[in-house]
């Protein structure tokens, strides 16, 4: 038994001494190290580089712009500060205005480094406001860590900063403060990486992006803008797009007069120059937002920091900028119950075992969100959401309501838009549409809930593989669908060519109007057609059609 314990020692000391690794890589700023280590699956390692500066240390207000440079070996081992925003409590700031700064997994097997891998980009999302590389940490196990991806589906994968909040939407309107530089630096992060990502053994011609929610947005936004040219192949857009209600403010002026009055700025022609000497953690927390919602003020419509249509990045509305992205492969997809965590928020009652939900709340948020058409938007809308309904609703039939509302307004319905945009203008692009359906882990919601908003993060990122007892194994069959489905996307633009799948993905098209339903037992039954078809068809024509009323 001994002599065993030995010959295993010995084995595992053999396997790490002649494990591939890049060692130090040179990047067009300097030299870098990392680590390398051993990860889950046989003869399997990971190197990771931790905290690679894209940019130099941002400008307030300005483009991002190339790094100087370092001497010597970088050691990226360690997270970088995330950018300057509010705290959750918007009570004070967190990071650093030094923030842009990104992260690279590369899977190793054990002879050769790897070499032309698909690249996987991700965005985060936190409605512009909050985020950063890493994500979320819970003793040391970051959100975000990109191992299981890279290793279970043998890509490379990269997360970065990019300036939220204030300092990095908003914007006067004009040329003074002209606005969207967290999209600036995510391109510029995008660009490193296709001028850089050869040296870590990955393919500039084979990057996908993909991001949630805002994330989501994002990955839409960079997909369209024509700054992208020739940079990214494929992207991915989970809970977000760039039709979504709250992606673009096309009044910034007046929230960047709001700040400006809170710092002490003027607002006419000296605004913008007052506003780039102002401090950067007085801005960011005068870029606080009144969160504080109601069925008749819906938290959707106080999130006003967002990108802007700039006549640069953004030259056009997004929806006339898909043709942009019609040699891309795009997937883009939503959360069955992603308005939840909004509706949560709007009516309290929602989550309420015993509490019932007055049919006045679900009128008022109907009413609220549909204020720029007048009554005869929200009592179109309400009949369209009670059509099934006897005399009397029951408690639940009242609360699902409003969330099928708030799902469909704030992120279903502009998905199925911007799929059927991006069809109809691809040329070589294939478009792939999914919902996810797993059901809520979250205990105290109620017992016909899906899966809410940014639940699906939890599986694309492997976490049922890391913490094995806080999951069952259902979890780890559906992060298993999912990462697969991903990967192979990335590297074909096929997600059913690469590792097994459950389930043969067909493409979207505006004939057969099909879909996959991702959860844990998917099977034959799981490709599906017409998401949502009535209500998709309400919004986008019936409502769309309607006169609006000026305010």
């Amino acid at each position: 038994m001994a002599m065993l314990e030995l010959l295993l020692v010995a084995a595992i000391c053999l396997a790490s001494a002649s494990a591939a690794t890049l060692g130090t890589v040179y990047t067009e700023g300097g030299l870098v190290s990392g680590d390398n280590y051993a990860v889950s699956g046989l003869f399997r390692y990971m190197d990771v580089f931790k905290g690679i500066p894209f940019a130099a240390p941002p400008i307030r207000f300005e483009k991002p712009k190339p790094h100087p440079g370092w001497d010597g070996i970088l050691k990226a081992k360690d997270f970088r500060n995330r950018c300057t925003q509010l705290n959750l409590i918007q009570t004070d700031t967190r990071g650093d205005e030094d923030c842009l700064f990104l992260n690279v997994w590369v899977p190793q097997g054990r002879k050769e480094v790897s070499h032309s891998l698909p690249v996987m980009v991700w965005i985060y999302g936190g409605g512009f406001l909050v985020g950063g590389a890493m994500g979320a940490n819970v003793l040391n196990n970051y959100l975000y860590d990109g191992e299981e991806i890279a290793n279970r589906g043998n890509v490379i994968v990269v997360t970065l900063n990019y300036r939220v909040g204030a300092m990095g939407f908003l914007s006067t309107g004009d040329d003074g403060i002209p606005g969207n530089y967290g999209l600036w630096d995510q391109h510029a992060a995008i660009a490193w990486v296709h001028r850089n990502i050869r040296a870590f053994g990955g393919d500039p011609d084979n990057i996908t992006v993909f991001g949630e929610s805002a994330g989501g947005a994002s990955v839409n936004f960079q997909l369209i803008s024509p700054k992208n040219k020739g940079l990214i192949r494929r992207g991915i857009s989970q809970s977000g797009v760039a039709l979504c209600p709250w992606a673009v403010n096309r009044n910034p002026r007046e929230f960047a007069e709001l700040v400006a009055t809170r710092v002490g700025c003027p607002t006419d022609d000296k605004m913008a120059a007052c506003l780039k000497m102002t401090d950067a953690r007085t801005l960011t927390l005068a870029g606080s937002l009144d969160m504080h919602a109601s069925p008749s003020a819906p938290v959707v419509q106080k999130l006003v920091l967002s990108p802007v249509i700039d006549g640069d990045f953004l030259p056009d509305e997004p929806a006339n900028l898909f043709v942009n992205a019609a040699e891309m492969d795009y997937i883009i997809g939503a959360n069955d119950m992603d308005g939840h965590l909004f509706a949560g928020l709007d009516v309290p009652s929602l989550n309420q075992p015993i509490q019932h939900t007055p049919l006045e709340d679900l009128k008022t948020l109907v009413a609220s969100l549909t204020k720029e058409k007048g009554p005869q938007g929200a009592d179109l809308a309400f009949n369209e959401y009670s059509h099934t309904w006897g005399n009397k609703p029951t408690k639940e039939e009242i609360k699902r309501a409003v969330v099928e509302v708030e799902t469909d307004f704030i992120f279903l319905v502009p998905t199925q838009a911007a799929l059927y945009q991006h069809n109809s203008v691809a040329t070589t692009g294939r478009t792939y549409s999914y919902l996810f359906s797993q059901a809520s882990r979250n205990p105290t919601f109620p017992s016909w809930m899906g899966a809410d908003h940014a639940e699906d993060l939890q599986f694309v990122f492997g976490k049922p593989f890391v913490n094995h007892l806080a999951y069952w194994p259902k979890h780890r069959d559906v992060s298993g669908y999912m990462i697969a489905y991903w990967t192979n996307f990335a590297k074909t633009g096929d997600p059913n060519k690469g590792e097994n799948v459950p389930v043969t993905w067909p493409t979207f098209n505006n004939e057969t109007h099909q879909y996959v339903d991702i959860n844990h037992s998917m099977g034959r039954n799981s490709v599906k057609q017409k998401m949502r078809l009535r209500f998709v068809n309400y919004w986008t024509n019936t409502y769309a059609s309607l006169p609006t009323i000026s305010e």
